[in-house]
């Protein structure tokens, strides 16, 4: 192995060396731990470590990385702290995750690292969020995302791609091709010759690198990072490496041909710098040994008071106050003299133009939102007001824009990111319930993203534009749900969800958009989550529902003269269950009304709570209206049958008879 020193000094040459020998000091020490039972899981990377302490000691520190399972230098080169390391390693309370995640799972932007999750390629978007943030600042910066070779098969990889190509993001994805996809090996993974292959089809320079060799590492890093600081563009890298180790150690090596690994010893990266030091003159045995065993030390000092930590004593409260940031609705004076009535589709537009101007690190992002206003024109006349660089057409795809608008968020700033149809969702549905439901709670991180959902049928649109979705995401902790049925509620409701720290997927109902108007303030407004509104008509029962089930709950109300409470719930996560007990127990009859297929709706899940809590002020059982367990149709006749509406004055007068 050759090494070219360059420009570098002797003391920085050392000091690469140091950062080299940490990481495999670590490994070495735990693998000892795991053989003796005292640690549970260990994923190693020992001889991979050039590839991450070259790219640590590469990039500036407030460049943001994104590691993997096997980048335990960049952790260690990023100087942190022994104790803090193997506290999170053992779900200890001091750890970055307060017991909460394992091993690398876990980000610090003191660090400026923002760890994985168990999803491979799903972190790739979110680096092109940051990166985005670097250009919106007009900052000189790029971001780093590691993927292994596998990970490039996953969609993510592909639309991360696209995307920083698309919009010049600096973002270096640097693969580590080590030959195997846990045990999946690479003609197994793709046919296309090497990895550099794969950037051509996105117009993306790219640079195949020998990821044992610190130096090639760390001089490769360090010019197409300060080439991209003042040309923004993203590069592809290929880091070229073995895992010496399984998957995870339990894994074992049993899949891999031994000649490979006969192959592979003598490129150790460790042990050749080091004979590279000690060939000019820079490294001595005592030297070398004096070194190991400053780090050793100071590794077993810190092991030793991890172990001396207590076990994390589980607090209900704790663990649920942990799961949204906190957010203090600010105290209000709004002129309700001044309104004008426009619709719903017009209040949505108002909030968003509010926003925009209120909020100048406000970004909006989806498909064909810019120029063409959007397929529903909420965002019409945005670009020209707001200029390209925060209102964002973007490619089709789902995953890799929302995972932007967390990596927006990481940089403290607010993304909007509209799916044409809630339907659409679906290609993005990990990053909202693994990545922004889960990220305050696993590394105290905000997801501060508004996910616009355009929902629902009556537009005879059929089975993949006219989807209820609410409930896909109302068991996810984590995630808030907003869906207004009226136009100042729209408007209240979506400028609240974008000033919210905490993930808010709102719901607008297309059959709405243009059918329900009324009178609106024209002041920038937040109306309060959790909060139900009520519609008192009378005792005899009560219906609970939201979105179109309120107009049309209104509609047979009035007709029929029913004495009916009506209880338009608003927002769904959080649930105003206050209103709710108070509502129930004051009629005693309770109809759950939903536009969602009955099965599995939050109808069920609202009905079998009234059930449980509130059984003895029941005075029949408590009944469930939804839509077919069937898809959506396209013709008006199978929609109108699919849907409850036509049902709902007989099921009411069945409940008031009961």
């Amino acid at each position: 192995m050759k090494f070219d020193k360059k420009n570098l000094t002797e003391a920085e040459l050392m000091l690469l060396y140091r950062a080299l020998l940490k990481p495999r000091v670590i490994e070495e020490r735990m693998l000892v731990l795991l053989r003796q039972g005292k640690i549970g899981k260990w994923f190693s990377g020992i001889g991979q470590e050039a590839i991450s302490v070259g790219v640590a000691m590469a990039l500036n520190t407030d460049e943001y990385i994104l590691p993997l399972h096997r980048n335990l230098g960049i952790f260690t080169t990023r100087n942190m702290t022994d104790a803090q390391l193997f506290a999170q390693w053992q779900g200890k309370e001091s750890g970055f995750t307060k017991g909460r995640d394992r091993s690398f799972h876990f980000g610090s932007n003191e660090h400026h690292i923002v760890g994985m999750i168990s999803h491979l390629g799903a972190m790739l978007g979110v680096a092109n969020g940051i990166a985005l943030a670097d250009l919106l600042e007009n900052k000189q910066s790029v971001t780093l995302c590691f993927s292994g070779d596998g990970g490039t098969s996953e969609g993510d990889f592909h639309e991360a791609l696209n995307v920083a190509a698309v919009w010049s993001l600096p973002v270096i994805f640097l693969i580590e091709n080590n030959g195997y996809g846990l045990s999946t090996p690479s003609n197994d993974q793709f046919r296309c010759k090497q990895f550099i292959d794969k950037g051509i089809g996105y117009g993306m320079e790219t640079l195949q690198i020998d990821g044992n060799n610190i130096l090639e590492v760390y001089h490769a890093i360090s010019d197409i990072a300060e080439s991209m600081r003042q040309n923004p563009r993203p590069i592809l890298v290929e880091a070229l490496t073995f895992r010496m180790r399984g998957h995870e150690e339990a894994s074992g090596t049993k899949y891999v041909p031994h000649e490979l690994f006969d192959q592979w010893a003598p490129k150790d990266p460790l042990k050749n710098y080091t004979n590279f030091l000690f060939s000019e003159g820079y490294l001595t045995d005592e030297l070398k040994q004096s070194i190991e065993s400053e780090i050793l030390k100071s590794l077993n000092l810190a092991i030793e008071k991890v172990f001396e930590e207590p076990e994390i004593v589980a607090n209900v409260q704790t663990e649920l106050n942990d799961v949204y940031a906190p957010f203090e609705m600010p105290e209000q004076q709004i002129d309700t003299t001044k309104t004008q009535e426009i619709r719903l589709i017009d209040a949505v537009r108002n909030a968003l133009w509010m926003a925009m101007e209120k909020h100048d690190n406000l970004v909006i992002m989806g498909q064909d939102v810019a120029e063409y206003g959007g397929v529903f024109k909420a965002t019409d006349g945005f670009l020209e007001k707001f200029g390209k660089q925060r209102v964002r057409n973007t490619p089709i795809t789902e995953s890799s824009i929302l995972g932007a608008g967390y990596g927006l968020a990481i940089r403290k700033h607010k993304a909007i990111v509209e799916m044409q149809f809630s339907d659409f969702v679906t290609c993005g549905f990990n990053q909202i319930v693994n990545n922004l439901a889960k990220s305050y709670y696993r590394w105290n991180q905000p997801a501060d993203v508004v996910v616009r959902m355009p929902t629902g049928a009556g537009v005879q649109a059929g089975p993949f534009h006219s989807q209820s979705t609410e409930a896909w995401f109302y068991h996810i902790p984590g995630l808030k749900i907003y869906y207004p049925s009226t136009a100042k509620d729209a408007k209240g409701l979506l400028l609240r969800a974008i000033e919210d720290p905490n993930p808010v997927l709102f719901f607008e109902h297309k059959y709405l958009y243009r059918t329900q108007a009324d009178l609106v303030p024209e002041d920038y407004y937040l109306i309060d989550e959790g909060q139900a509104v009520v519609h008192d008509f009378g005792s005899d029962a009560c219906i609970i529902t939201y979105g179109w089930g309120v107009q049309n709950a209104l509609k047979v109300v009035q007709e029929n003269n029913f004495k009916v409470t009506i209880i338009d719930l608003r927002t769904l996560a959080p649930l105003d269950k206050s209103t709710i007990e108070a509502v129930v127990k004051s009629t005693g009859k309770v109809l759950v009304l939903t536009e969602d297929c009955i099965t599995g709706s939050i109808a069920s899940d609202i009905s079998s709570w009234i059930s449980e809590e509130f059984f003895v002020y029941l005075d029949a059982p408590v009944m469930r209206l939804g839509s077919l367990d069937t898809p959506i149709p396209l013709a008006k006749t199978l929609e109108d049958e699919f849907l409850p509406w036509g049902r709902l004055k007989g099921k009411l007068e069945k409940l008031i008879e009961y």
